[in-house]
């Protein structure tokens, strides 16, 4: 498997908004945990999630992994990502996020997809008032606290 032809496979698909070889990246079980979205699971889901949700309020996606490293059962790397975003308060802002991409993989393809990303300049550069920035960052927090392996961090 060459994970920097894996990669720009994966980043080329999203801005041509191309769901189908997005997901063929993907094991036929496979989840993309999306840190806006959610989870979507399985290779419709998961072109569903680029051709629909990705574009139903942004464009001209650019997608760039850097610095991958991968043992060939877990891919990490560090990306930049933006979107012109067509939310009104937006303003046809460009929106950029930095992140770090988890990919637990079998055979050559991805099985697992999370993600650990910086979303407050995003929402920034979008004009989000505050008390929506707090909201969504809240629940990021409610759910990192739900995941297993934060509750020995949870202890009193």
């Amino acid at each position: 498997m060459n994970i920097s032809a894996m990669l720009k496979t994966f980043c080329d698909a999203v801005e041509r908004r191309d769901g189908r070889a997005f997901a063929d990246l993907f094991t036929e079980d496979g989840v993309y945990h999306d840190v806006f979205y959610g989870a979507f699971k399985g290779r419709a889901k998961i072109a569903e999630m680029i051709d629909d949700w990705f574009y139903r309020t942004a464009t001209d996606f650019r997608w760039d992994m850097h610095s991958p490293v991968s043992d060939g059962e877990t891919l990490y790397a560090r990306y930049t990502f933006s979107y012109r975003s067509e939310l009104p308060e937006a303003n046809g802002a460009r929106a950029m996020f930095e992140g770090v991409a988890i990919m637990k993989l079998r055979a050559g393809k991805i099985v697992q997809y999370h993600e650990v990303a910086n979303t407050a300049p995003g929402f920034v550069d979008m004009n989000f008032a505050p008390e929506r920035i707090a909201k969504i960052v809240a629940r990021q927090g409610a759910a990192l606290k739900a995941r297993p392996e934060m509750q020995r961090h949870l202890a009193e």
